[in-house]
C-alpha cells in the first residue's frame, strides 16, 4: 500500500446522485445517505447533497450540463474541495467534470476502495485492496483519466500513487500478476489452515456492514476483535472457537469455530469481491451461516436483499442459514411484524442484542444444536495390525475416550457423519459402530 500526505482538516464534500425512471426515490435517497456515511468514514465532511431526476444519464457529465454549473456554484459558495458521485463514472466523465468544476471528482467505487486501503492492516488485506485498485484503474489509464495524478491529496488518493499511475498498461498488468501470485500463496496458506479445521463445525458471520457482526463475534468467542461504529471496521476474517453456551462452555468433545468476515454493502465494486476471494472463501466453506441483520435500521429488508445478492454470486445462498436480528435494544415499541420473509421457519431466526448481551447464550445453544445435527459419535475398534491408521483417525474426528484391549484398541470418536463413514475405507478389518449422539 502506498502512503500519501494526510490533510490536517477534513475534506469538504458535495454528494451527487441521479434518479432514473427504473429506480424508486427512496432507494436513491438511502444510497445517498449511505454515501454520506462512507464519506465520513473516509474522513470527509458532507456539506450538501445534490439529486437530479433524469430519463437517462448524460454521457459527457453523468448529470446535465445545467446541473454541472449548479454544482460548481454550490461548491464555490460552500467551499467544497471534492465532489463524490454515487455511481461509477467513466474516465471521460471525470475528465469533463473536473475540467468544468476545477475540483477533485471521484465516484462511489473509488471511495470504497480508498476506505479499504486506509483500513487494511494485514499483508493479505493490503494485497487484496491494492489488486482491486489496480484492476479498477487499468481500464481508466487513458489521456482522460488524469485527476488522480494531480496533487489533490486527501480522500480517494490512498493507494497507488502518481508514479504508478504514469506507468503504461503493460507495467500495471505485470504488477497485477505479481499481486495475484501473492494472493495465490496466501490462499494456499489459508487452505492449509482450513484443512486443519475440516472436521470442526464451521460457522461464518455474514451481513451488511455496520450491523454488529464483530461485537457478536466477540461475545460468542470471548475475543476482542476490533469494533467501531463505522462502515467496514472489519476487513480481515478472524476465526475463533465458540466459547459461550447457557452454562458458559461447550460440551466436552464438541468443537465449533466461528469466523467474522467483511461486511457487504450496496454497489460493492466487483473487483473488490474478486480480490477478496480468499477471505470470502470462509463463506463458501462454512457449515452454517449466521446472517446478522440490524433490525433497528429502517431499510433492513433491503440490506438482507443486498447480502443475499452477494451470497448468490458466491454460490452460497442455499447454505444452512440462521438469521440473527441484532440491536433489538434500539427498537422503540414492538418488533417489526414480519421478521422472517427469508427464513423458512421461526427456528431459523433469533432476536439478540450483542451490545447488551441479550440472547447470546440462546444463540450459542442454537449453534450447538445445528452442529449436533451434523455430527455423530461412534465406537471404533482397531486391531494391533491397524495401529498405523491411528494418525488418520485422529485427523478425521475427535477421540473422547480410548480403551486398550487384548488384541487392539477401542476408541470413542466424534466428528461429522460423512467423515466418520470414511474410516471404513481405511481397512476392511475396522469395526465402526455409531451411537445415539
Amino acid at each position: 500500500m502506498f502512503e500519501v500526505a494526510k490533510l490536517r482538516t477534513k475534506e469538504k464534500a458535495i454528494l451527487v446522485g441521479v434518479k432514473l425512471p427504473s429506480v424508486n426515490r427512496f432507494s436513491v435517497q438511502e444510497s445517498l445517505q449511505e454515501l454520506a456515511l462512507l464519506t465520513e468514514t473516509a474522513g470527509g465532511e458532507v456539506l450538501d447533497t445534490v439529486l437530479q431526476e433524469r430519463q437517462k444519464l448524460n454521457p459527457a457529465f453523468f448529470v446535465g450540463k445545467g446541473k454541472t454549473d449548479q454544482i460548481k456554484n454550490l461548491s464555490q459558495r460552500l467551499g467544497a474541495n471534492i465532489i463524490i458521485f454515487d455511481d461509477d463514472l467513466t474516465p471521460a466523465q471525470v475528465y469533463n467534470l473536473e475540467k468544468n468544476l476545477d475540483i477533485k471528482v471521484i465516484d462511489r467505487s473509488w471511495l470504497i476502495l480508498d476506505i479499504f486501503a486506509k483500513r487494511a492492516k494485514s499483508k493479505e488485506a493490503q494485497v487484496q485492496v491494492e489488486l482491486a485498485q489496480l484492476k479498477y484503474l487499468l481500464p481508466r489509464l487513458t489521456r482522460g483519466w488524469t485527476h488522480l495524478s494531480r496533487q489533490w491529496g486527501g480522500i480517494g488518493t490512498k493507494g497507488p500513487g502518481e508514479t504508478q499511475l504514469e506507468m503504461d498498461k503493460r507495467r500495471v498488468n505485470k504488477k497485477i500478476q505479481e499481486l495475484e501470485k501473492s494472493l495465490l500463496k496466501i490462499d494456499k496458506e489459508r487452505s492449509v489452515q482450513r484443512k486443519r479445521r475440516e472436521d470442526i463445525f464451521k460457522v461464518t458471520l455474514v451481513g451488511y456492514t455496520n450491523v454488529g457482526k464483530s461485537t457478536l463475534f466477540n461475545q460468542l468467542t470471548s475475543s476482542s476483535a476490533f469494533v467501531e461504529e463505522k462502515l467496514f471496521a472489519t476487513l480481515d476474517s478472524t476465526t475463533r472457537l465458540l466459547k459461550v453456551t447457557d452454562n458458559g462452555k461447550l460440551k466436552e468433545g464438541v468443537k465449533i469455530v466461528i469466523t467474522d468476515t467483511i461486511g457487504f454493502i450496496r454497489k460493492l465494486p466487483h473487483h473488490l469481491i474478486a480480490s477478496f476471494k480468499s477471505t470470502l472463501d470462509e463463506v463458501k466453506l462454512a457449515d452454517l451461516l449466521l446472517h446478522v441483520v440490524d433490525i433497528s435500521h429502517p431499510d433492513f429488508l433491503q440490506h438482507i436483499n443486498k447480502v443475499n445478492q452477494v451470497l448468490s454470486e458466491l454460490g452460497s445462498l442455499d447454505k444452512l442459514t440462521l438469521f440473527i436480528y441484532n440491536k433489538i435494544d434500539k427498537l422503540s415499541g414492538k418488533y417489526p411484524f414480519n421478521l422472517s420473509p427469508y427464513s423458512e421457519q421461526k427456528d431459523d431466526e433469533l432476536l439478540v442484542s450483542a451490545q447488551n448481551q441479550i440472547g447470546i447464550s440462546d444463540l450459542a445453544e442454537r449453534i450447538a444444536e445445528f452442529a449436533k445435527g451434523e455430527w455423530a459419535e461412534a465406537w471404533l475398534y482397531l486391531r494391533d495390525g491397524d495401529s498405523e491408521l491411528l494418525p488418520c483417525v485422529y485427523k478425521i474426528g475427535i477421540v473422547t475416550e480410548s480403551r486398550f484391549e487384548k488384541e487392539g484398541i477401542r476408541l470413542k470418536i466424534r466428528g461429522k457423519k460423512e467423515n466418520l463413514q470414511k474410516i471404513r475405507k481405511f481397512s476392511s478389518g475396522l469395526k465402526l459402530k455409531f451411537l445415539v449422539f
